[in-house]
């Protein structure tokens, strides 16, 4: 069950990628402005305290003037409750911008999974998708919050800090700021491994979604054959090939911090010699030492935090390239509306060909010069061997792949200049293999026609013979679960059935969609859907006589081309192909490319 992995472009820089986050992130610019202000007044007040205690040292402490202590002791108090006070601030100013911000992004990005083809859905693994939705857009709503705060703040903090460091005693300062050509060789040099294994990791989580999905949707597939357990041993080799990236990921952050915590450590004990020795001297006031150590102790937060909040910026610039991998992903072009009368009417296939985008170069086209016509109000029957394309034919009508060559037309215009939201509507559509959402049965049935009332429910149901509805708890209105997996295979493409013919379409395509109905059934839904086939122009795929005869006429599709059409009496005489696949009569092998 090996995951195709997403597709992975060039890295691209750090600050590049973060950028692309601004269209989004400036609807909440000022509420970013005014956490990054309430953060740099409340890490300014820190930079206070040394100046007051330089005064309480050199002051009250030197004269051992006690009384002299209240005034100092109490600023260092307001000092400290105004930086509480400015770090909550922060918070508030920009939690629930940041949230709107994160709701934007999400719904964005659904909606742009809703309106790429399926052939992209085909290439992406769900779990890799649903990681983009979930963990990437917190990733990055978290950077906006904090990391990219303060990154400026810290900044600012250092700098104001070192400044005033040296104002206080350059040669002290100058010890102190040895470590920074160091710091910032290997600083870059992590971030360039770092972004490596971030993007990584954000993969593999991906791939683990995906994995647990699968096994989720598919658990009575895995009990009923026992496989659970090799499921199980899938998902500790891509847990651990996980962990051992977020090891890895935790070695490199924790190398940088010992670097970065361990260099400046030590110019700091050099500071405090020196200092130490002038102070003996009389070269510097006790004061003065206190304050100068007092402030390199202040900027040890904006020193060690560079580690994690570098490694942190990496992370959102991955996630913003994952986010914006799917984003940038090509749409089809939508062409005018409407459908204008021609004299061509029906449904007509010219010179239709396909390949899959995945498949090999050397490998040919699944449909091959593809000509047929349906004629208005006809049925027409689609036969062929399995893996003959039948499917895939069916598919391009209602434009959820799009044909490499040739064209499709309904009565006369070409279906890609009608926008795929009007083709739908002309169109409606019921597979073999039938998926119903975690709705009532009511919103199930009615995504064919959003529009439709009760009585059209009704009867979509009636023609459908989904009767069963009505001996549910909650008749219409009982939800069936996901996927519908409380519901047989049977009621479920009953269901597709009806959602298919609620809207009355113009134009219908069935595939095989009796296949799970019992013989009984199958007829009564057969002489259902001769009413509705009277008023439409319907293609079916068929596999049984029994389907076969609800068709006017019927199409052989063999080796990627249309081989045969009549009527079934007629390519039961004319077709050995037909013969062998409604009666097993002995035929010519049957070749086709496979299909999907």
């Amino acid at each position: 069950m090996a995951e195709k992995p997403a597709p992975q472009p060039p890295r691209r820089s750090t600050v590049r990628s973060l950028l692309r986050l601004w269209p989004y992130a400036r609807q909440a610019r000022w509420h970013i402005l005014g956490s990054t202000v309430a953060a740099a007044l409340a890490s300014g007040s820190v930079l206070l305290v040394p100046l007051v205690l330089e005064r309480i040292v050199d002051g009250p402490v030197a004269h051992h003037d006690y009384a002299g202590l209240w005034a100092p002791a109490g600023l260092l108090l307001l000092l400290g409750m105004a930086e509480a006070c400015l770090f909550g601030i922060r918070r508030v100013i920009v939690a629930r911008p940041l949230s709107k911000v994160e709701a934007t992004l999400r719904g964005d990005l659904f909606a742009k999974l809703q309106r790429l083809p399926v052939a992209f859905h085909d290439r992406w693994p769900s779990g890799q998708l649903l990681s983009r939705a979930t963990s990437d857009l917190f990733t990055m709503r978290l950077f906006l919050a904090f990391p990219l705060v303060f990154l400026i703040v810290n900044s600012t903090v250092f700098l104001a800090g070192t400044s005033l460091m040296f104002v206080i005693d350059w040669r002290l300062g100058l010890i102190t700021l040895l470590p920074a050509v160091p710091l910032l060789v290997l600083t870059r040099y992590f971030e360039s491994r770092y972004s490596l294994a971030a993007r990584r990791s954000q993969d593999q989580n991906g791939d683990l979604a995906t994995l647990i999905e699968e096994s989720v949707l598919g658990i009575r597939i895995l009990k009923a054959f026992g496989r659970h357990r090799t499921m199980a041993e899938h998902f500790r080799d891509r847990s651990a090939a996980l962990r051992e990236t977020e090891i890895h990921k935790a070695g490199l952050l924790a190398n940088l911090w010992a670097v970065i915590v361990g260099l400046p450590e030590l110019a700091l004990g050099c500071a405090l010699a020196v200092g130490a020795v002038r102070v003996a001297h009389d070269e510097l006031t006790a004061g003065a030492l206190v304050a100068f150590l007092s402030t390199a102790l202040a900027l040890r937060w904006p020193v060690e935090s560079l580690g994690w909040l570098l490694a942190y910026a990496n992370e959102a610039a991955t996630a913003t390239d994952r986010y914006f991998e799917v984003m940038d992903e090509p749409e089809p072009a939508e062409p005018g509306s409407g459908l204008p009368a021609a004299e061509d009417r029906g449904i007509r296939f010219s010179g239709v060909s396909f390949r899959y985008p995945d498949a090999p170069a050397d490998s040919p086209d699944l449909l091959r010069g593809i000509d047929l016509h349906i004629r208005p109000g006809e049925t027409m029957a689609l036969v062929g061997a399995t893996g003959s394309g039948k499917t895939t034919l069916t598919a391009l009508l209602p434009r959820l792949y799009e044909a490499t060559a040739g064209s499709i037309t309904l009565d006369g215009t070409d279906i890609r200049d009608i926008t795929k939201p009007r083709l739908r509507e002309l169109v409606a559509v019921a597979f073999e293999e039938p998926t119903l959402f975690s709705a009532s049965v009511r919103e199930n049935v009615l995504m064919g026609a959003p529009e439709a009332g009760e009585e059209r429910l009704a009867a979509a149901l009636r023609t459908a013979q989904a009767q069963f509805v009505e001996r549910l708890p909650e008749g219409a209105a009982t939800e069936v679960g996901e996927q519908g997996l409380s519901l047989s295979g049977g009621q479920r493409q009953r269901l597709a059935l009806a959602r298919a013919v609620v809207g009355e379409p113009g134009f219908l395509v069935l595939d095989d969609p009796l296949s799970a109905l019992d013989v009984q059934t199958e007829a009564l839904v057969e002489q259902a859907l001769r009413q509705v086939l009277g008023s439409t122009t319907a293609l079916v795929v068929a596999h049984r006589p029994s389907t076969v005869m609800l068709a006017d006429r019927v199409a052989v599709l063999e080796d990627g081309r249309i081989s045969a059409v009549g009527t079934h009496q007629e390519l039961l005489r004319s077709s050995a192909t037909y013969r062998h696949l409604m009666t097993g009569e002995a035929a010519p092998a049957l070749e086709g490319s496979p299909a999907r």
